[in-house]
């Protein structure tokens, strides 16, 4: 069976989501809807002119990929008309709105997964079944950088307006640390401090977050997401009793964030001042991203009742989006404020 599906918003996100499925056998894309028609430069999909045209459609799924001020609207909207969504992160403004997403969902029987494609890097899996089998030990220490340098029309940005997007750089790209803290470590965090800051660009939202985190089991986490970071970096550290991973670089639609690398160093059983410091290290690097294939398989497979959405489901997106309301509530004025 080939499943129909309608995208709702066709920008960034939503043109990637429309090639991944164009790749795929077991769905087609037939509907699309943006709030701008002309956006849409499609002859093969039917445009909808607006968005209970697109849930009125003959069409299985919805993947929600416009303003975050609509995704929680949206989402709730295609479940109770019958559809099973597949929605962009951020999932909603704010923790309050998944309320009503959670009761819309439980009370359905419809697939809903969130896009939370870096789960589904090679280097993120591998450094997952490490992990899981113990062999750098208990994780005890986390740290995580994220950044870009903006862009050269950063401050017309929609993402940078909080009656669209919610917030800034932390709600727009931080949130991937912020869920693969909790996804690799299986660790629920609490934000014992932060800073919130807007520090070069001209925009309403932060363009800096500093953040620091704890589990109940001692864990701690640093966060640093920016977009002042002038060379691109994505860069994750989990510090275990018997060893460490790091995750440097990430493959991504602009090559930016590359290489992506996975590092590997476990301490010997025999500690002495020569290797004290230095353990030897295993590198790995992934040429090849297939994250976002990956990510629509798991929502398939889920639709056709072979598997469940193991990877953002609407927990997952509950928990980070959690996390982020503590970071913003756990703000701490600066110097002279």
């Amino acid at each position: 069976m080939i499943f129909k599906v309608g995208i709702a918003g066709y920008g960034r996100m939503g043109k990637i989501r429309a090639s991944t499925i164009d790749n795929n056998p077991d769905v087609k894309l037939t509907h699309m809807y943006d709030i701008e028609l002309d956006n849409i430069d499609r002859a093969d999909v039917e445009i909808c002119n607006n968005y209970q045209q697109l849930l009125d459609a003959d069409i299985d799924a919805v993947f929600i990929a416009g303003y975050v001020k609509n995704s929680a609207e949206y989402t709730i909207r295609a479940i109770n008309a019958g559809k099973h969504v597949f929605c962009e992160k951020p999932p909603a403004i704010n923790l309050t709105e998944m309320d009503g997403v959670k009761e819309s969902f439980e009370a359905s029987d419809r697939i809903l997964k969130y896009g939370f494609n870096h789960r589904f890097h090679y280097s993120v899996m591998e450094a997952k079944k490490i992990i899981d089998a113990d062999e750098i030990g208990d994780i005890i220490l986390m740290r995580g950088v994220y950044g870009k340098a903006g862009s050269i029309d950063f401050e017309k940005n929609w993402r940078n307006y909080k009656e669209y997007s919610g917030g800034g750089i932390l709600i727009d790209q931080g949130i991937h640390m912020l869920d693969l803290f909790g996804f690799l470590s299986s660790e629920k965090l609490i934000c014992t401090g932060s800073m919130v800051r807007t520090l070069n660009w001209n925009v309403e939202c932060e363009d800096n977050v500093m953040a620091m985190f704890e589990s109940e089991s001692g864990v701690i986490a640093s966060l640093h997401s920016s977009a002042t970071q002038w060379k691109h970096t994505f860069m994750l550290e989990m510090i275990g009793k018997k060893g460490h991973i790091v995750l440097d670089g990430i493959l991504s639609s602009t090559m930016s964030y590359s290489p992506e690398k996975l590092v590997v160093g476990l301490l010997s059983d025999e500690r002495n001042d020569i290797s004290m410091g230095k353990p030897a290290e295993k590198t790995y690097e992934f040429d090849k991203d297939d994250s976002w294939g990956l990510e629509l398989s798991e929502f398939i497979q889920a639709i056709k009742k072979e598997g469940t959405v193991k990877n953002g489901s609407i927990y997952d997106s509950i928990d980070v989006m959690r996390l982020l309301g503590d970071v913003y509530a756990k703000n701490q004025l600066g110097v002279g404020k």
